[in-house]
């Protein structure tokens, strides 16, 4: 748990293992290029396991604001949500701490690699 609205009730709730969680790394950005992908597909996409998962990817904010409780991603990296004018240009974006600094890059959204997952935030 990372937070608690006072007014809403709600709490808010991150993963803050130190890297992005194992069994969510290797996936691409969204569906739309998991099915473009003709060879080496990853296993999923990281849009799509969060909404199975009833779970939110992070944005670029919330990803800042989670760096601010510990340092994460050392080692990994975590895709954020990509606004829609990046993303129609085939865009995604992701997010890593490196070198005491926290990083957001971009890459084509088909790619994936073993070390990039998803962080995600829920909030009840």
């Amino acid at each position: 748990m990372i937070g608690h609205d006072k007014q809403t009730g709600l709490f808010t709730f991150c993963d803050c293992s130190a890297e992005s969680p194992m069994g969510r790394r290797s996936v691409c950005y969204d569906r739309a290029v998991l099915d473009a992908r003709k060879e080496h597909k990853p296993q999923g996409s990281a849009v799509e396991l969060a909404a199975e998962m009833g779970i939110d990817l992070l944005t670029e904010e919330q990803y800042r604001g989670l760096q601010k409780l510990g340092e994460f991603d050392a080692k990994t990296s975590s895709w954020v949500k990509t606004p829609p004018d990046v993303r129609s240009l085939g865009g995604a974006l992701f997010c890593d701490r490196r070198y005491g600094r926290v990083f957001m890059y971009h890459n084509g959204a088909q790619s994936h690699y073993a070390a990039r997952g998803f962080r995600s935030l829920h909030s009840l």
